[in-house]
């Protein structure tokens, strides 16, 4: 049996870990897009690593777009299997799917009008695309054992880092009749975060694979974490009547910040200020939690016998027009404008940035990871300015970063949820994260008895 690393091999984005049997049975855990500018990555979303049409079986362990983004083209380029996931994960699979779609059919049509014919660029995938991909999926509930076919059995369990998320745990008989267990994390959630459960542990593995995003360093504290929410919507919007402009991925951390906005209207503290939530495929994906309470954690059982809709209050304005989102530049006072992506790569938030930054009223608070390279990882880094739609913006708006919301486990968490497993794993595999975060990782898991910790490059290829 051999594990073969095909994407988020020391790099944050682009999840693809292909398992191939003692028979050839290939079974492939995620199918991520790679997000970011690394030159070196540039054609990785066109290209595989391996033949689609021989993939036997995908096993997804969460709808982000760097988990799940090229399923479309997978399906597209000849795989002919079932694609296993929760069933909160095949739900918001199917919208976040579509976005994708979306945004690369339009990144295409500005490339070939920017460049006026003297070359030509296709959509890694099209809108049509989306359904027979969708076609393949079949939603499995956690903590059951499930056959994927005889000899090989599945399991997801809980990893609390966004709605549907798993660990993903394989039970694999081999030829000589011995056993292996093979764990791969997915991106770990962090505990006593809003909204969904805490991240449980996997079964017992002889391999793991894991994330390793934050395995450098520890999260601020989360018992501050409303508090400074709310300092910094009273320093912007009420002291300077400016805007706060949040950059949030549609998918949890809108519907986090939503929930955390909602606490603090029902409790009195927040200002009366306008709210609004500019980001269509967010007010899909509020609409999908609202039909998974499954997920939910017991303070959001309680809450919700308090205040029936979570993700709503009076202030709220959920946008979903073109003529609404740009409306939102001639909002004459403060507001906070939520807005995707995450990254303010592409989406709405790339136009708040660029009509929000030259002002020093303002502030644009980062509360998500961002990779190197985009608008969000620049202003993260301290840029004094960047071009953007074709003009220069000088960055003079305050930048607050508060990780504390990341929706990723930190060291103590990740090695926490790891915890238990020294006793049977042969090898753990680092992934989805950069070399310089895995190095110190790798050296706190020595230390907590992990014996074999192995950082692979892409395209590594292991016997197991």
């Amino acid at each position: 049996m051999t594990l073969t690393f095909c994407g988020a091999a020391r790099e944050v984005t682009g999840s693809a870990h292909l398992l191939t049997l003692d028979d050839g049975y290939k079974i492939l855990l995620d199918c991520g897009l790679y997000q970011g500018r690394n030159a070196d990555m540039e054609h990785f979303n066109e290209n595989w690593r391996f033949d689609p049409a021989e993939i036997d079986t995908l096993i997804l362990s969460h709808a982000h777009i760097d988990h799940s983004g090229r399923i479309p083209k997978l399906v597209r380029d000849g795989f002919r299997g079932k694609i296993y996931s929760t069933h909160a994960t095949r739900s918001l699979c199917a919208i976040l799917l579509l976005d994708s779609a979306f945004i690369q059919e339009k990144d295409a049509e500005y490339f070939n009008r920017k460049h006026g014919g003297e070359e030509s660029r296709d959509p890694l995938y099209r809108r049509p695309d989306v359904k027979p991909a969708m076609e393949r999926f079949v939603g499995l509930p956690y903590g059951q054992w499930q056959t994927v076919r005889p000899g090989v059995e599945v399991q997801f369990r809980d990893a609390g880092h966004i709605l549907g998320s798993a660990s993903v745990t394989l039970r694999i008989q081999r030829e000589d009749g011995n056993t292996t267990t093979v764990g791969f994390t997915g991106d770990v959630g962090r505990p006593d975060r809003p909204i969904l459960r805490d991240p449980h542990r996997m079964p017992d593995c002889d391999y793991v694979i894991s994330e390793s995003t934050y395995g450098d360093r520890e999260h601020e504290s989360p018992p501050n974490e409303m508090e400074r929410f709310l300092q910094v919507i009273r320093d912007t919007c009420v002291r300077k009547r400016g805007k706060l402009l949040i950059p949030a991925f549609s998918v949890g951390r809108t519907q986090e910040i939503v929930y955390m906005l909602d606490q603090l209207e029902s409790s009195g503290k927040l200002p009366k200020i306008p709210v609004f939530v500019d980001s269509p495929l967010a007010v899909d994906a509020t609409t999908v939690f609202g039909a998974h309470p499954e997920c939910y954690d017991l303070d959001l059982q309680e809450y919700l016998l308090e205040d029936d809709d979570p993700f709503g209050f009076k202030n709220l304005t959920y946008t979903q027009s073109v003529e609404e989102s740009k409306a939102l530049n001639y909002l004459d006072g403060p507001a906070i404008i939520i807005s995707a992506s995450g990254m303010m790569n592409a989406g709405r938030s790339k136009h708040h940035l660029a009509n929000t930054m030259d002002n020093p009223q303002n502030t644009i608070f980062i509360v998500g990871y961002c990779a190197p390279g985009t608008p969000g990882g620049k202003v993260r880094d301290g840029v004094e300015g960047m071009k953007l739609y074709g003009e220069y913006h000088e960055l003079k708006a305050d930048v607050v970063v508060m990780d504390s919301f990341s929706a990723h486990a930190d060291r103590s968490e990740l090695i926490n949820f790891l915890n238990g497993q020294q006793d049977t794993c042969r090898k753990l595999f680092l992934v989805h994260g950069t070399t310089d975060r895995m190095i110190p990782f790798s050296e706190s898991l020595e230390r907590a008895g992990f014996e074999a910790v192995l950082m692979p490059e892409l395209g590594d290829e292991v016997l197991l």
